[in-house]
């Protein structure tokens, strides 16, 4: 199994690919939408949740691409567009010039076939608002298929503990590395699934925090 890593170190690998011009949301939203076009069916419906960062910019990204595979892709951004990063805004700027709508809510009655959780990833230190809660808990009780991105939201992404009550996703998709939490026996530990990582071409030190 690869090494994973505290997440100041995948962010320091993430700074410096960045700094040499590399552009990593793209990367990292297509590896989403490919991860989910090899699991569904033509027609299912797939939501991508879309949080107030960059790792909704990797769900948005994800989204416009299966849309233009001819999937029911949708989009909740419930924090709205105003203050995305720069990056996550191109995003959301792509998904609406395709022609895709975003949703502030959840549609009375929709259950989609598949989730991206594209809300926190590894920024997260700190429990769930009582709006997210209630969000992840509609989700989770939906008991659909759920594509995490970096890290599912409400797990600490260093220390494995649960910061409320987590999606459970079916499969975790790392960028760049795993996160060190991934691999310890926290409270979030039952929240992960299949752990899955796409290096996006980023190098990361052979010697990295394994557990």
């Amino acid at each position: 199994m690869p090494s994973s890593y505290p997440v100041a170190q995948i962010r320091d690998a993430e700074r410096q690919a960045l700094a040499e011009g590399r552009r990593l949301m793209p990367l990292a939203g297509a590896a989403a939408a490919r991860f989910v076009a090899e699991r569904i069916q033509p027609g299912t419906a797939v939501l991508a949740l879309a949080g107030p960062g960059n790792n909704g910019g990797d769900a948005l990204v994800a989204a416009t691409l299966l849309r233009a595979m001819g999937h029911d892709a949708r989009v909740l951004l419930p924090a709205g567009a105003q203050g995305l990063p720069a990056d996550a805004a191109r995003a959301h700027a792509g998904w609406t010039a395709a022609g895709g709508a975003t949703l502030s809510a959840l549609e009375p009655g929709f259950v989609p076939g598949l989730v991206i959780d594209g809300l926190f990833g590894i920024g997260l230190n700190r429990p769930l608002g009582a709006d997210w809660q209630a969000l992840v808990d509609t989700v989770n009780g939906w008991g659909v298929p759920v594509l995490a991105l970096d890290v599912p939201s409400g797990v600490d992404a260093d220390t494995g503990e649960a910061l409320g009550r987590p999606i459970r996703a079916r499969w975790t998709l790392s960028f760049i590395a795993r996160a060190r939490g991934l691999d310890l026996p926290g409270s979030g530990a039952d929240a992960i699934g299949e752990s899955h990582v796409d290096t996006l071409g980023v190098a990361m030190p052979a010697a990295g925090g394994e557990a």
